[in-house]
Parts: structure tokens; sequence; C-alpha cells
């Protein structure tokens, strides 16, 4: 476009500059929305192999009519030079108003050496007077007149007299004027015509269609067998997106379509696993628990025991075992419900403030007991949350007796609460075994432990983490862990109301 602007400027007004600016514009537009669009592409094709047919078939007859081109004898301008001469004498008498004798010189002068029949006849059809090639003595003026008329007005088409009749008045006498002569012929050549000039234009134009929409063609086909590919179950194979029109689209949108169903089918394989592991862990840790029950009770159904006091240690060890236990499914029933969104969130406004102090205050005494103390950064500011504050509190006492059970002792356990913009963080932070970057985003996962060797009876059901992040995510919010050598930190994050 700068160069059009630039041409223009050659020029001794500035629009032109412009107006070559627009026309580029316009040219750059039409083949943008050309390359968008295939319904303009074929109208565009379809265009250009007409106006290559139609040349092809110009140039072709023109040439197959050079070729085959055949003479015409054309009479008609001897026809009219003959009457051209009989006005030529019919005026010389109209405004010359000779003699008879005056007439007779003028045509003897000028037309001595002609072929014309000259002949002056008076109203009954008498021969006045006749040049000497001229027979007639006597004609039927009526009949000459009409025999006129009619060649007039006739195509002649061979050599054949043609006679032209004009009233004249000789000094006062009405008379006739008859000029008869053989026209001279004048030589055309009409041009002539070839059945190949429209075949090969036909031809052109499919052989053209048919070479611009090769490769537009061979673009669907491969389309054709991706999509093949792809419904055999080859959910790999990727299109090559070639064009910004409608074929590029769809073939951006297979690929999408293709991707989508690799990650539904790699979801649904995952779940499946997911899902026999979950079979597996809920076995293995309702099994542990529930064998020792077992053995407990045969022991004192076999009355296997020494006395009363180690009936009444192993019916206490069996209950405590089957409390549990029911913790266990307490806490898988609960998971399940909060993962199918079959709890409904009792939400209100509350103070989180205090109902960090409140809950840290009851952990107190656990964590002396674990040789921990803990401290609390909790700002005066009242912080208002929208919660179902019976299940944050689950999140949070989950979050803090986790703290005190793997810190390393002695040591401290810190509660610190910060505001930004339109949300709340809580973090709490305590020094334990450090934990890989690769499995701090596992902790949250249902049986997820970070030993392996940590079984329910050591650690805990293994879902507590899992039935927090549930819980906080169901409030819209955030939870995530960090680890920097010994510092494991947990984050909370929730939005004010």
């Amino acid at each position: 476009m700068r160069l059009f602007r630039w041409i223009g400027r050659l020029f001794p007004f500035n629009y032109i500059g412009d107006l070559f600016a627009l026309m580029a514009r316009l040219i750059v537009l039409g083949r943008r929305n050309v390359a968008l669009s295939i319904r303009l592409q074929l109208i565009f094709t379809f265009c250009v192999c007409l106006a290559a047919s139609t040349f092809v078939y110009a140039v072709l007859n023109a040439f197959f009519g050079e070729i085959n081109r055949a003479p015409i004898l054309d009479y008609r301008n001897g026809v009219s030079a003959i009457d051209g001469e009989a006005q030529d004498i019919a005026r010389f008498i109209k405004y010359s108003n000779p003699s008879q004798q005056r007439i007779k010189e003028y045509i003897d002068q000028q037309y001595q050496y002609s072929q014309y029949q000259i002949m002056l006849v008076d109203l009954e059809g008498k021969v006045l007077y006749r040049t000497a090639n001229a027979t007639h003595t006597q004609v039927d003026i009526h009949n000459l007149i009409s025999n006129a008329m009619n060649s007039r007005y006739s195509n002649i088409s061979r050599a054949q007299e043609f006679t032209s009749v004009y009233p004249v008045d000789v000094q006062g006498q009405k008379s006739y004027l008859v000029l008869t002569g053989i026209p001279q012929p004048s030589i055309y050549y009409n041009r002539g015509s070839s059945p190949l000039t429209l075949l090969i234009a036909i031809g052109t134009f499919i052989f053209l269609f048919y070479w611009l929409t090769k490769r537009k063609m061979a673009y669907i086909e491969q389309l054709a067998k991706g999509l093949s590919e792809i419904s055999k179950g080859n959910l790999d194979y990727r299109l090559v997106e070639k064009s910004e029109d409608e074929l590029g689209s769809l073939a951006g949108s297979i690929n999408r379509m293709a991707g989508a169903l690799q990650l539904t089918i790699e979801e649904e394989r995952k779940a499946e696993r997911t899902k026999n592991e979950l079979i597996t862990n809920v076995s293995h840790d309702l099994r542990t628990p529930l064998t020792l029950i077992m053995g407990y009770l045969r022991l004192i159904k076999d009355k296997n025991y020494e006395d009363e006091k180690q009936a009444e240690t192993y019916i206490n060890i069996a209950y405590s075992k089957s409390e549990k236990l029911k913790g266990l499914i307490d806490d898988l029933f609960e998971y399940t419900k909060l993962s199918n969104q079959g709890v409904r969130l009792h939400q209100e406004r509350v103070n989180l403030n205090e109902l960090l102090e409140q809950l840290t205050e009851e952990l107190v005494t656990l964590a002396e007991e674990n040789e921990l103390v803990l401290l609390r950064d909790i700002p005066a500011e009242k912080i208002m949350v929208s919660i179902d504050a019976h299940k944050m509190i689950r999140v949070f006492e989950n979050l803090l007796t986790n703290a005190i059970k793997y810190s390393l002792k002695p040591g401290s356990v810190k509660v610190r609460m910060t505001k930004a913009g339109g949300s709340v963080t809580v973090c709490i932070t305590n020094f334990g075994e450090p934990i890989s970057a690769e499995e701090l985003p596992r902790l949250f996962d249902r049986f997820y432990r970070v030993d392996a060797s940590r079984t329910s009876a050591t650690g805990g059901s293994g879902l507590g983490l899992a039935i927090a992040k549930s819980i906080v995510e169901s409030h819209d919010g955030e939870i995530w862990a960090e680890s920097e050598g010994h510092e494991i930190r947990f984050y909370v994050k929730l939005r004010l109301s």
C-alpha cells in the first residue's frame, strides 16, 4: 500500500495516491475474504475458468474462422451505383430544364462508354430517347415500374439486370427516365466455424477447474482419511490445518474433538483406577480393625482369658477398634457425599477470627501433651466470611490435628491469618519430615499417605485432607500445601462476605 501511495505522490493531485491506497486495501481485503471462505474460493475459481475458456473460445473462433472462411458476392453496392446514376440524370433534368436534344447530348457524352441502357419514356410507354444499346421503342410502363420496385427491395444474389425508374419533366412533358444495367458485385469473406472451438473451450474450463481445485479436493480426502483413523480409535492422530477457511476450521474442530475424546477416555481410565484403588484401600483399612475386633471377641467367646480384668481389657480393645472402624466408615460416607455434591451447605456470615481463636484454644491441651506450643497471629479486625461453620471447623480441625500429630517434638504450630483484596488466607505451619514437591499435590488425594508404611492403625483414615479439600472447594475456596525443608505450610483461601 505504501508503494501505491508513493506512486500517487508523483501525480499533481494528492487524492490519486489515496485512490491507489484504497485500491490496495480493497485487494488485500478481497484476498483475505477469499482465503477465509471456501464458497468465495469456488466462485473465484469458476470465474477464472470461465474467463480463460471464453478467451480460448475467442482465439480459436478467430483462427478457425480465417481457415474456413468462404467468399460471398454482394450486388448491393452495384445496385446502389446503378440507382445513383439514374438519380444524377434525373437531377440534371430537374434543375437544368434542358431540351430533349440537350438531354441526348448529356447522356451521350456522359455514358458513351457505359454498358447502361438509358431510355426516356412518355406516360404512354413510347420511347422518346434511347441509347444505342437499348432496343425497345415501346414499353409497358406500369409493368416496368412494378418490376423496378420489386427488384429494389429484393436481395440480388446473382448477375442480373436491374432497372431504376425516376419520373422527370422535360420542358413541361411528363416522362420517365429508365436506366437498366447489370450491377457489379463486391466480394467479401464470411467467417467459418468449427465444432472444435466449443469443445476445446469446454475442455479448457473442465481442465482448469480440475487443476485449480485439485489441492482443495486432496485436502478434503485427507480430512476424510483423518476422520477414518480417529473413528478406528487412533486418538493420537491429528489433521494438518492448511487453510483459514471452513476446511481449516473443520480440521481444527476435529483435532479438538480428538483431544477432548482422548482426555475423556484418560479421565475415565483414571477414574476406573481410582475406583479400584478405593476398593482396595477401603477393604484393607476396614479389614485391619475388623480382624482385631473379631480376634478379641473370639478370645472372649472361647473364654480364653485368665481373669475378668483381662477379659475387660479385651473388650476395651475391641470397642476402641470398633470406634475407629466407625470413624473410618463415617469419613468414607462423608467424602462420598461431598464428592457427589450430595451435601447441602448451610452458609451464614461468620467471624473467622473468633472461630479460629476458639478452635485453637480447644487444641491447646492436645498440643501441650505433644510438647508443642500453639502460636497465633490473628488480626484484631473482624473478618467476616460466608461459610458453613460446622464444615469449615472440620477443615481447620483436621489441619491443626495433623500439624500437631506429625510435628517434630518439641516444637511449635503457628496459625496465621492475612487479608488481601476480597479474600482471606489462613496459613497453618509446623515443622516435620520434609515432603517432596511431587508428593505435595497428592496430599489431598483420598487414602494417600506420605509414608507408605503408615496405615489406619498408625496414621488415620487417609480421607481427612480429601474431605477438607472437598469442603473448601464447595465454598469456592482454595486449599494447597507448601514445603521448604522441615517447614510445612497448609493454606486455606476464602472469599470475604
